[in-house]
C-alpha cells in the first residue's frame, strides 16, 4: 500500500460511546512521496553513524547504562512524573517521602528496559516480551492493580472519562487480533516496508491500540528501541525518541490523533523521522562529548593520584560513569576500600571538580558527577 492511500480505521457505535477499530497494518508500505524518501535515508544514516560510533567506544555499556537512565526519566515525565536524572540514581532513603512513588516508576522502568534488552537474546520482540515488559513496569506503582502484563478485557480511554474522552481505542474484544496483527508486521518477510516504516507504523498503531490498561505511553516508546535492537539497526540500545517526544508533546500528541481522524499518516512518519534523525545525531554528540570528558579526567585527574592511590580512583571513576550519584559507604563497598581512604578520595575528586557535594550535610552526604550528568541532559 502505499502511505498516500491509508485509511486508518472506523468508529464502531456502542452503548453509550463509539469506540475507534483501527485497519490492520501487516501489509506492504510504500514510500513513493520523494521529501519523505529523502527523510528516510537520512534518518537510516543517521541511526547508521551512530551504530559505527558506538562501536567505537571502550565501555560503551557504562554510557548506555546513563542513557537508559535519561529515556526512563523523560518517558515517565510524559506520564506526569517529576523525578529528575539526579534523583534517578539516589537510594529511596535519600528523597522526600513525596518523590518516592515517582522515582519507584522510573526505577521500574530502567529494570523494564534492562530486562527487555537482555531478553531479546532468547526472544524475538513478540507481544510475550511486550506483556513480560508491562509486568516489571507496573510492579507496585500507581497502576499496579489494572493487569500487569495482561492485554485489557475491558474498555479503556484518553481523557477524563469515557464519556467525555479525547480518543477512545477499540473495544477489548478485537485487542488481540490487533495486537497480533502489529507482531506479523515487525516480522513478517514476505512484505516490503522498510524497518523505520515499520516501527513509526507500529508505534502508532500500539498507541491506537491502547492494549493495556496503564502504562501504553511508557511501552509504546521503549517498543521503538527495542525493535532497533532486535532488528539489529542499532548493536547497542543508543537511541530512544522520548526526550524528543517530551520537547514536541503538543505536536507528538496531534499528528497521532491526525492519523486517526483525518488518515494523515505522511505527516506523522515526516515528525517521526525527522525525531530519528535529530536524536541519533545528537546521541553520537553526546558520546562524543562524554569520551572528550573521560579522555580529559585520564589526562589531567588521574595522573595527579599516587601508584598506590590509583587503581582504587580509577575503580571509582569507571563506576561513576555507570553511577553519577555516590556516597562514602557505596564507594567504599565499590573499590573495597576503607572508609577513611574513600572519604580522603572522594575529596580529592571533589578538589579537581570532577564530583560536587549536593546535600550540604555532615553525615550521609552525597556527591555528584555533575558534568557528566550535564551532557547526558543535553
Amino acid at each position: 500500500m502505499d502511505i498516500s492511500s491509508f485509511q486508518a480505521g472506523r468508529y464502531e457505535q456502542r452503548l453509550e460511546y463509539k469506540s475507534f477499530l483501527p485497519e490492520s497494518v501487516c501489509h506492504e508500505w510504500i514510500a513513493s512521496d520523494p521529501e519523505l524518501a529523502d527523510l528516510l535515508g537520512r534518518a537510516d544514516r543517521a541511526l547508521g553513524e551512530l551504530n559505527a560510533f558506538v562501536q567505537l567506544i571502550p565501555d560503551i555499556d557504562f554510557f548506555i547504562r546513563m542513557h537508559v537512565a535519561k529515556e526512563a526519566t523523560q518517558s515517565s515525565r510524559m506520564e506526569g512524573t517529576q523525578t529528575n536524572m539526579e534523583d534517578a540514581f539516589k537510594d529511596a532513603d535519600d528523597l522526600k517521602p513525596e518523590e518516592r512513588d515517582d522515582w519507584a516508576e522510573v526505577q521500574n522502568y530502567i529494570h523494564a528496559i534492562n530486562h527487555a534488552i537482555g531478553a531479546l537474546e532468547t526472544l524475538p520482540l513478540s507481544n510475550r516480551l511486550l506483556c513480560r515488559t508491562h509486568e516489571i513496569l507496573m510492579n507496585g506503582v500507581r497502576g499496579r492493580h489494572k493487569q500487569p502484563g495482561e492485554f485489557r478485557i475491558s474498555q479503556n480511554w484518553i481523557g477524563v472519562s469515557l464519556k467525555n474522552a479525547a480518543f477512545v481505542p477499540p473495544h477489548h474484544e478485537h485487542v488481540p487480533e490487533l495486537m497480533s496483527d502489529l507482531e506479523r508486521l515487525l516480522h513478517a518477510e514476505n512484505i516490503f516496508a522498510h524497518p523505520l516504516l515499520r516501527i513509526a507504523i507500529a508505534h502508532y498503531q500500539f498507541e491506537t491500540i491502547h492494549p493495556f490498561l496503564d502504562g501504553n505511553g511508557r511501552l509504546g516508546r521503549l517498543m521503538i528501541s527495542l525493535y532497533l535492537a532486535s532488528q539489529g539497526i542499532l548493536i547497542k540500545p543508543a537511541l530512544y525518541l522520548s526526550d524528543y517526544f517530551e520537547r514536541n508533546k503538543t505536536a507528538y500528541v496531534d499528528h497521532l490523533m491526525a492519523v486517526r481522524h483525518g488518515n494523515h499518516l505522511r505527516e506523522w512518519l515526516v515528525f517521526f523521522l525527522y525525531g530519528v534523525e535529530e536524536t541519533a545525531r545528537a546521541s553520537a554528540g553526546m558520546f562524543r562529548a562524554i569520551l572528550a570528558l573521560k579522555q580529559r579526567i585520564d589526562a589531567e585527574v588521574l595522573p595527579n593520584f599516587s601508584a598506590r592511590r590509583l587503581v582504587t580512583a580509577q575503580v571509582l571513576m569507571r563506576h561513576l560513569y555507570a553511577q553519577p550519584v555516590i556516597d562514602v559507604k557505596k564507594a567504599s563497598k565499590i573499590t573495597g576500600a576503607a572508609i577513611n581512604t574513600v572519604s580522603s578520595l572522594i575529596a580529592d575528586f571533589v578538589s579537581h571538580k570532577v564530583l560536587s557535594e549536593v546535600t550540604g550535610q555532615r553525615r550521609n552526604r552525597l556527591f555528584v558527577f555533575k558534568e557528566y550528568l550535564t551532557l547526558i541532559k543535553k
